[in-house]
């Protein structure tokens, strides 16, 4: 019913820039709040970013000053632009939105996941 479409991804060297999106389609209600998780191997899925539907915004304190998070709430996407990546931002970075529908009600949907590599 409901499909999160990441793109973006991709190898970057260190002091570099992406920019990551994820698109919303499907029997959508209401999008409430949209973020950015990442989890690199042998770790665990952390936040990096988020961002409600008012445009109200959170960071992890190791991405702050670097990754801006936004969204335009007519095209159910929201973006991540990544500055000054650094080897230790490598990880799949995950799409999440908390988003109501007729059928299901309100739960959180998942992207399939974007790999950012960041190395010389």
């Amino acid at each position: 019913q409901v499909q999160l479409v990441e793109s973006g991804g991709g190898l970057v060297q260190p002091g570099g820039s992406l920019r990551l999106s994820c698109a919303a389609s499907g029997s959508i209600f209401h999008i409430n709040a949209m973020g950015w998780y990442r989890q690199a191997p042998g770790k665990e899925r952390e936040l990096v970013a988020d961002i409600t539907s008012g445009g109200s915004t959170n960071y992890a304190d190791s991405v702050k000053g670097r990754f801006t998070i936004s969204r335009d709430n007519a095209k159910n996407t929201v973006y991540l632009q990544m500055n000054s990546l650094k080897p230790e931002d490598t990880a799949v970075y995950y799409c999440n939105a908390l988003i109501d529908t007729v059928v299901a009600g309100r739960r959180h949907y998942w992207g399939q996941g974007t790999q950012v590599t960041v190395s010389s």
